[in-house]
């Protein structure tokens, strides 16, 4: 009698079964420890080197996130395809350092990059706004057959649409996608993302309407497109068409960018409307969507409404926890804003370069020099993030408003960034808010070498020389003024009449 011991599961079959049931497992499979496990089957049946094997288990490795595995698969895989260089180039392009896919690249010789090669190193460009690279690639690209293969094209030319428009070469972008020979929605969406947020906001317009067809995604492109290059009042009429039009929102990122540009306009009424939406959709659980609401709160004054959106939260990110730092900051609750910043970090969410511009402008607006100190220590030595410009401006601006003008120009002597205009200004204007003449004028001097943009600043620099007598001075800021006809721009309130919204300049009647 012939017994056979029972089959528990289907890495215990023979070598060539065990291959073709090892491979459909794994194309089923997303998670990196079920790709590890049936790695470790394959090196034991035998079938770890067998094409496509190896090509489908980098693959799953990269779709998990496991890159390291990814990594060291590739390296031992002794005959390299095109699908595995395809599927190594393109977790690197996806890593936190997309740079790697292009030293990768130089290292395959021997087979010719097909199209989905050629838009991964376009998408890596893209990923580190990389003009250069991006344009190697497209040169590489028409020296290749598919530049020459119609049904194949719409793959890499959607990528350097979106590379050319990311870059800001938008009529590079315009060129390629008019060579397009049979045009995708995702390359109708790229180009109208790109003219949008380029500062063409007709043009992207008049586009979108020739698309043959609108879904959500195109019209979330424009829209998002349009709140990136600060047309917000656009963005709006497009939502307002979008829903008129019946288009179905099962994803909250177009509500995300249209709170985005109510929070812009300090439309708090069309917020309040947007956030009844929210509630209505379904989406009040979205971290994009909350965090866009508490900003939005705050940005029109309502810190109540904004501190609820955030209590209410179920989970907060760090760019929640930040909102709500630099809410609280500029309403003047710097103790509060502290008190979040430490209930933040008691949580164990790590705090960013944002969340320490919003803490230590908390501590200028309070005052809390030593506390500030600290904290900016602390970015350094705990969390080792390197300190930025902004940084810096923070901390400079916190020793000029409390009246410690030595440290603060001690500091902007020895950061390690040439000081900007924003940086020499505040430090400027605490020498006039507390009578430091001599320190003032010579950081006037510094200024008006570099040529200020800001009105606000030339107007500093002649009230200060003025308070030093320096008369010729005030004269030669005052002729450059009118030459470059440098006007302070007015404070200005909007208010609703009726179904408008009207802006009112100071000093209007």
């Amino acid at each position: 009698m012939r017994c056979s011991a029972p089959v528990t599961s289907p890495l215990h079959l023979l070598p060539l079964t065990a291959h073709h049931r090892l491979l459909t497992l794994l194309r089923s499979s997303s998670a990196a420890t079920a790709s590890a496990a049936i790695h470790a089957a394959s090196l034991k049946s035998g079938v770890h080197h067998v094409p496509p094997f190896p090509a489908a288990l980098l693959s799953a490795y990269r779709k998990s996130g496991y890159l390291s595995a990814a990594r060291r698969l590739f390296d031992e895989t002794p005959h390299k395809g095109l699908f595995i260089w395809s599927s190594i180039l393109a977790a690197e392009s996806q890593s936190d350092d997309p740079r790697r896919a292009f030293s990768l690249f130089r290292r395959m010789s021997g087979l010719l990059p097909d199209n989905h090669i050629f838009a991964t190193l376009i998408n890596a460009s893209t990923r580190v706004r990389s003009l250069n690279a991006g344009r190697q690639a497209h040169a590489r690209f028409l020296t290749s057959p598919f530049a020459r293969v119609d049904d194949d094209d719409d793959v890499v030319k959607s990528s350097l649409v979106d590379m050319y428009s990311k870059c800001a070469r938008v009529d590079d972008a315009l060129r390629v996608f008019d060579s397009i020979a049979r045009r995708s929605p995702v390359a109708w969406t790229a180009m109208v993302s790109g003219l949008a947020s380029n500062g063409r906001a007709l043009d992207a317009v008049s586009l979108f309407d020739a698309m043959p067809t609108k879904g959500l995604f195109a019209w979330t492109a424009l829209i998002a497109g349009l709140v990136r290059n600060g047309d917000y009042a656009l963005a709006v009429q497009s939502f307002e068409q979008m829903r008129v039009d019946g288009v179905l929102i099962n994803e909250p990122f177009v509500i995300s960018n249209i709170v985005c540009a109510s929070s812009s306009l300090l439309a708090l009424e069309l917020g309040w409307q947007l956030h009844c939406l929210t509630i209505k959709l379904g989406f009040e659980a979205s971290v994009i969507v909350s965090n866009s609401l508490a900003e939005m709160y705050a940005k029109c004054s309502d810190i109540v409404s904004s501190k609820r959106v955030f209590d209410q939260m179920s989970y907060k990110d760090v760019i929640s926890w930040t909102t709500m730092i630099v809410a609280l900051a500029q309403h003047g609750m710097a103790f509060d804003a502290l008190a979040v910043f430490d209930r933040m970090v008691s949580m164990g969410m790590r705090p960013n370069e944002a969340t320490f511009v919003g803490v230590l402008d908390a501590c200028s607006h309070g005052g809390l020099v030593d506390r500030g100190q600290r904290l900016f220590d602390s970015m350094v030595n705990e969390y080792r993030i390197e300190p930025s410009l902004q940084h810096y401006t923070c901390l400079l601006d916190l020793f000029s408003r409390s009246g410690l003008l030595t440290e603060a120009e001690r500091l902007i002597m020895t950061m390690p960034f040439e000081p900007d205009e924003a940086a020499w200004a505040a430090l400027l204007s605490a020498c006039e808010r507390h009578g430091n003449t001599e320190l003032g004028v010579w950081i006037a001097d510094q200024l008006l070498r570099s040529s200020p943009k800001d009105p606000s600043t030339w107007i500093l620099l002649s009230n200060t020389y003025a308070m030093a007598g320096k008369w010729g001075k005030v004269s030669k800021v005052r002729n450059l003024m009118a030459s470059m006809e440098t006007k302070k721009e007015f404070g200005f309130s909007r208010i609703k009449l009726g179904n408008e919204s009207v802006a009112f300049a100071a000093g209007e009647m």
